[in-house]
């Protein structure tokens, strides 16, 4: 079990302090929490250790777990780093690119592990699906929140978009070649609503929505290849796949078939995987855990975590 604490004890710090404490990968020796109140107040309800300064806690620990606001990222990360331990950090990985880099290159410097807390990843809608993504060509995906105060420090893109972002660099194999983006300020300082139109390399384009101000939350992505076309409801944890295959010679009665104008016929089937339930951030960080004691590389790098802030970046340029 590697020794592991939680630095920021906010909403989802509390969430990744009961998971950690649960999990037998990892032994929880305490957090610490810049709020001397809120601190005082988990240690009491919960018992789980308060250390009265961050340097005290990385000195316990072999592992940091950090969900603080982004704007601290860089900092804390830095110090955890530098004292040779190991790093899960929730997303975005730092404000800037240029910070994220510099993290890079300390991990690399003091031999530490790095992982970013893009929990879309294991979700298990995605999960399910994603080794049938191949060679995407269009991909559309909507994120909607209803208004919630907590993120709102920082423009929708960093808050919501930021993880379709990185899905979606996860299955497109290629590099960016052009963002068109458009973004506005409702309620917040910041923008609430986003598009952005996201062209890559190999001429696959996708076209993304977030926004912190809807009605109803949805968090949908569909995926446009030859021959399929692939949904994932990350919010209800449900996929579909749509495939065309040739029609055979002697199709079943009930076969849905197509024919295009130059007469080619095609059969539609549904190839529905199994989504197997799971708790995506305990799993996000037990991989990290594997990873550390497998000495393998995290599921999400450093490296990832930098290419996603870095497009969310130029999407927010673009405005």
């Amino acid at each position: 079990m590697l020794k592991v604490g939680v630095l920021g004890a906010g909403h989802l710090g509390k969430i990744h302090l009961k998971l950690l404490n649960q999990s037998e990968k990892f032994d929880l020796i305490g957090f610490y929490d810049a709020n001397e109140e809120n601190a005082s107040k988990i240690e009491e309800e919960f018992g789980y250790k308060k250390f009265s300064s961050l340097d005290d806690l990385i000195k316990s620990v072999e592992v940091v777990d950090v969900v603080t606001p982004t704007l601290s990222h860089f900092e804390v990360a830095k110090k955890v780093i530098s004292a040779g331990k190991h790093l899960f950090i929730e997303k975005p990985i730092t404000n800037t690119f240029e910070e994220a880099q510099e993290l890079i290159k300390l991990a690399k410097k003091y031999n530490v592990k790095g992982q970013v807390g893009h929990v879309e990843r294991f979700n298990p809608a995605f999960q399910a699906v994603v080794s049938r993504i191949e060679n995407p060509m269009f991909i559309e995906a909507h994120r909607l929140a209803e208004f919630n105060p907590r993120g709102t420090d920082v423009p929708v893109v960093l808050d919501l978009m930021i993880h379709d972002i990185d899905a979606i660099l996860s299955v497109v194999k290629s590099e960016v070649k052009n963002i068109s983006a458009s973004g506005v300020s409702v309620i917040s300082d910041t923008p609430d609503i986003a598009n952005a139109r996201i062209e890559f390399e190999n001429g696959c384009v996708a076209n993304l929505t977030a926004s912190r101000i809807s009605l109803k939350n949805m968090r949908k992505s569909r995926f446009f290849q030859r021959d399929a076309y692939i949904s994932v409801d990350f919010l209800e944890k449900k996929c579909e796949v749509v495939k065309m295959k040739d029609v055979p010679e002697n199709p079943d009665d009930y076969a849905m078939i197509l024919q295009n104008a130059e007469g080619v016929k095609k059969q539609i089937y549904f190839d529905n995987p199994s989504v197997s339930p799971n708790n995506a951030i305990l799993q996000e960080l037990e991989t990290f855990a594997d990873a550390i004691n497998n000495n393998t590389e995290p599921i999400v790098t450093l490296e990832q975590g930098a290419r996603a802030l870095k497009v969310a970046n130029q999407v927010i340029a673009n405005f």
